[in-house]
């Protein structure tokens, strides 16, 4: 499990606040998605969690192990105070089992996928350099060829194929499908199953679209500002919320509706109307019945009207927040 304490970090001495306070929790084994708009707080919040910046307040816990550890004090052979970053380091056994993956190229355009590798390999004790290849091949990369010659989508394979093949516990994808094709999109997420399956993985990927992250993840974090304003399970968010479409003989049953239901909100599309409401399908479906309607069913509640769903009943406006 990842804990996430307080943390926060401003840049530019101070003016800019990119994490603020922020504490959430990820389990292990389990895909979790940040979502949020550029400018969230995202990246930031990754570059702490993987020890590439250091939080100016709160810390990072991975199975209880801190990642941030107070520098005894040399004078006085005691813990210093912690302001401010100051007086800290990492706890390089923790930093081992991460791997960051930025949201763009971040090496030497001039390297080969296999130079990449190998400076994996340096720093990463299972590096899998069998695994690396294998997924490169299968791909139909050119191992050899300088990245340079790459496209960004196929800069980006590369680098998440490093990421897999590090064999690290936790593995931070920053918008991981950016540049990459449907198609490859899909075998991404192939790979990234099988790999949850194989061994004690957990992935957390940002995305600034929920459509990308729709069908992948289990558990979605909202970021807004430099703080988390939900973080919920997929499946248990969805459970009590149901999108129904239906087609009444006058407008009138629809106002008994809303009057008797705990609506989200109704859209009509010519005679059909497409109303997100809280409650089990069983009771929803009653209600409509009992206004006789031409025709009813229930459809799948997307991402994003979770979202607005959970959103408004916190108190947020969605559509300030996107």
């Amino acid at each position: 499990m990842i804990e996430i304490r307080e943390v926060s970090k401003s840049f530019d001495g101070g003016r800019t606040q990119a994490l603020k306070n922020l504490s959430m929790k990820i389990d292990s084994g389990r895909v979790f998605g940040l979502i949020g708009t550029n400018g969230a707080g995202k990246s930031t919040l990754f570059r702490v969690m993987a020890g590439v910046i250091r939080p100016d307040a709160g810390n990072v816990l991975y199975n209880g192990k801190a990642l941030y550890e107070d520098v005894p004090s040399a004078e006085q052979g005691q813990i210093r105070p912690r302001p401010v970053g100051y007086g800290i380091r990492q706890n390089l056994g923790i930093r081992q089992q991460i791997c960051f993956l930025p949201d763009a190229w971040n090496m030497p355009l001039s390297m080969t996928p296999d130079d990449c590798a190998a400076q994996y390999a340096v720093f990463y004790p299972d590096f899998r350099r069998s695994r690396f290849e294998k997924l490169a091949d299968t791909f139909g990369f050119d191992r050899k060829k300088p990245v340079r010659t790459f496209s960004k989508g196929m800069r980006k394979a590369v680098m998440i194929f490093l990421g897999l093949s590090t064999r690290t516990k936790f593995l931070f994808c920053d918008e991981l499908f950016d540049g990459l094709d449907a198609v490859v999109r899909q075998t991404m997420k192939s790979v990234f199953a099988e790999e949850m399956i194989d061994r004690d993985f957990t992935p957390v990927i940002s995305s600034h679209n929920m459509r990308e992250l729709e069908d992948f993840c289990d558990h979605v974090g909202l970021m807004h500002k430099g703080k988390v304003l939900l973080s919920e399970d997929l499946e248990q968010m969805k459970l009590n919320m149901h999108k129904v479409q239906f087609v009444l003989r006058d407008a009138g049953r629809l106002q008994r509706l809303q009057e008797e239901l705990d609506v989200i909100s109704v859209k009509k599309r010519g005679s059909v109307t497409e109303m997100i409401a809280r409650g089990s399908a069983e009771e929803i479906m009653a209600k409509i019945r009992q206004e006789d309607p031409v025709f009813a069913e229930t459809v799948p509640v997307t991402l994003e009207e979770a979202f607005i769903g959970e959103t408004e009943e916190k108190g947020y406006d969605f559509s300030s927040l996107f």
